[in-house]
């Protein structure tokens, strides 16, 4: 595996599943694969799971991990080609991304939407650098757009807590004070579909996120009837993707609290498990009952962020 944004880059989700499973039992069991060889994690953003799951999935793979915050352990860098370089970033990503290559085998890098611009972030002006100049295999810790170890610690996450070879799996939208990228809700939709379960994502109009992650999802905008015998219910907030009107990119069109997710939606659900990436604003995303009941899987989720770390990198370290 050279690079890690998408589903597709996994390949068959059932054995990557099987694979999860597997490392999940015996945490140390591929140690002798990370002898000699080193993880370099670059943030670009703030991080708690990502950080530490990503340093625990390298150490248990026997590698060194080196973690560099962008801007606080390193000269501020700049991602833009064309720029006049008078301002306060030292360094550009154009030597910066070699220099860093030499010091390590696998590259980590977590870098969010501008939400300014819409064609730069799905364009994945960063991230892409990183894949085109270092030559090494490059791993999303969420990019502009994408969030895939996430997405895959969520499958990992719904595969041991299903009831039925299908479930049906609902993306909801919910508010928040500030405008969030999409990332999360790309990748979650993009690998449920890919997982062939019943997914239904629900928002109000105008937060349509891309159809190239939605394809094969069925978009619902009434939030209660999209609950209606729902497995498994994922909140997280997005700001407006921009597809029918590049304009509105990255805004909050609405601040509607009745979306919310509560104990009056999930009534109407098949007892349904509540799941969310983390952070979360409680009783703005969600309310204190339903995170805090027991069909709440936010921590096993989190927990699993380890495990699909480990499973990439893993890939990573067979095919170097």
């Amino acid at each position: 595996m050279k690079q890690f944004l998408y589903a597709k880059d996994i390949g068959d989700l059932d054995a990557a599943l099987k694979e999860a499973r597997q490392v999940k039992a015996d945490r140390y069991a591929w140690k002798s694969l990370g002898t000699n060889k080193t993880a370099l994690l670059v943030f670009f953003n703030s991080s708690l799971r990502t950080r530490l799951s990503s340093q625990k999935a390298a150490q248990n793979l026997g590698m060194n991990a080196i973690v560099l915050n962008v801007g606080q352990d390193s000269w501020k860098l700049e991602t833009e080609l064309g720029v006049v370089m008078d301002g306060d970033k030292s360094e550009h990503l154009r030597e910066a991304i070699p220099v860093m290559s030499s010091y390590c085998d696998i590259i980590g890098v977590r870098s969010f939407a501008g939400l300014t611009d819409r064609a730069a972030d799905y364009a994945e002006t960063v991230l892409n650098q990183f894949i085109e100049y270092s030559g090494r295999p490059v791993i999303s810790l969420e990019s502009a757009t994408v969030h895939p170890c996430q997405a895959f610690a969520d499958l990992i996450t719904i595969d041991e807590y299903k009831k039925k070879a299908r479930p049906k799996v609902v993306l909801s939208w919910a508010p928040h004070p500030r405008a969030l990228p999409q990332a999360v809700p790309n990748s979650f939709a993009e690998w449920m579909v890919a997982a062939g379960y019943e997914v239904v994502i629900t928002h109000p109009e105008g937060y349509e996120l891309d159809p190239h992650f939605t394809a094969g999802a069925r978009i619902e905008y009434d939030q209660m009837k999209a609950f209606e015998g729902a497995d498994f219910i994922y909140a997280k907030n997005w700001s407006c993707p921009g597809v029918s009107n590049p304009g509105q990119y990255g805004q909050i069109l609405i601040r509607d609290g009745s979306w919310t997710v509560g104990a009056r939606q999930m009534a109407v659900t098949e007892n349904a498990y509540f799941m969310h990436c983390l952070p979360v604003r409680r009783n703005v995303i969600v309310t204190d009952e339903v995170i805090d009941s027991p069909q709440s899987l936010v921590i096993p989720e989190a927990a699993n962020r380890e495990i699909s770390a480990q499973v990439v990198m893993k890939r990573m370290l067979e095919s170097l």
